[in-house]
């Protein structure tokens, strides 16, 4: 049976890429780590990670265990929270959340499912929008907290931020694509490509600005807001597309394989977190809404 030492080493290296990096984050040796993550492939009878020269990539497998271990880790940290002479007091009351599409597909559910367990008397009501109305809802006090790519805010005065991810932006590719075999994608190779654009907060903006000032651009085949869209257009192969890597899935919705490779350019990272009104005083149900978020940060 697997321990939850064991589930912390394997979300540190599933976050970090490495068994260096999750070594450094956890502060122990890369060969306890090792074993660790050896022995929870053994117990659960799959492998979690494609062992490579530059790094762990985790595997379908993996992915899916990966939703499972950082559940069972929130749970944990909850319980012995709920411990805590601190939060014994009862939590009811509301709370007004916001949250972007690219977040909601990734995080919001996992984070929103918690907090309805641990503070069932509160009343939540959360709604999805676009960056900038989600920013003037904040700012007007109309939402308590949003979670959102907090990198791309325009009214940076207003808003406190706290970063819970940083993600590198990278091409994404069908798994048989000519270029899927090169760890590095040269821009002029992208130009030559055909491409799909995501039309949500600041990622069409990092796409079209890779491109700016260049005399060859890609061919733009289609536009869209909705991120399966775009899973199911590279899956088979109609186009590549450049997007967060912390919202890439190795398949579309159709079982075709997707691919993410660096790209050899100075790219902006996507920081996603949280954001509340500057100056104002969080209520305890949004005070703890922000625990749990970071909860899910450290797994």
């Amino acid at each position: 049976m697997f321990t939850l030492k064991q589930l912390r080493y394997f979300v540190a290296v599933a976050e970090q890429g490495s068994v260096s990096a999750a070594a450094r984050v956890l502060s122990i040796s890369q060969s306890s780590v090792t074993e660790a993550v050896k022995e929870l492939e053994l117990d659960l009878g799959v492998e979690l990670f494609d062992r490579r020269a530059k790094g762990m990539v985790i595997t379908h497998h993996g992915q899916r265990f990966l939703r499972h271990a950082s559940e069972i880790l929130g749970d944990v940290s909850r319980a012995r929270q709920a411990l805590d002479a601190k939060t014994e007091q009862r939590v009811a009351g509301r709370l007004n959340i916001g949250v972007t599409a690219l977040v909601a597909a990734y995080a919001f559910a996992d984070v929103l499912a918690r907090y309805r367990r641990a503070f069932p008397e509160v009343t939540v009501t959360a709604i999805e929008d676009d960056a900038a109305y989600l920013e003037h809802l904040l700012i007007g006090g109309e939402l308590d907290v949003a979670m959102m790519i907090v990198s791309g805010l325009t009214n940076r005065a207003a808003l406190q931020t706290e970063i819970t991810d940083i993600s590198p932006y990278r091409l994404w590719l069908p798994a048989g694509h000519r270029l899927a075999a090169k760890p590095s994608i040269e821009v002029g190779d992208i130009a030559k490509s055909r491409l799909i654009l995501l039309n949500r907060d600041e990622v069409i903006n990092v796409a079209e600005g890779l491109f700016a000032g260049s005399a060859a651009a890609p061919d733009v085949v289609f536009r869209t807001r909705s991120v399966e869209a775009v899973r199911s257009l590279v899956g088979t192969g109609a186009a590549l597309a450049i997007l967060p890597d912390i919202i890439h899935r190795g398949w579309s919705l159709d079982g075709d394989q997707i691919v993410s490779r660096d790209i050899a350019a100075t790219l902006p990272v996507a920081q996603t977190g949280l954001a509340w009104r500057r100056g104002s005083s969080l209520s305890r149900e949004a005070l703890e809404f922000v625990a749990l978020a970071r909860v899910r940060r450290r797994g």
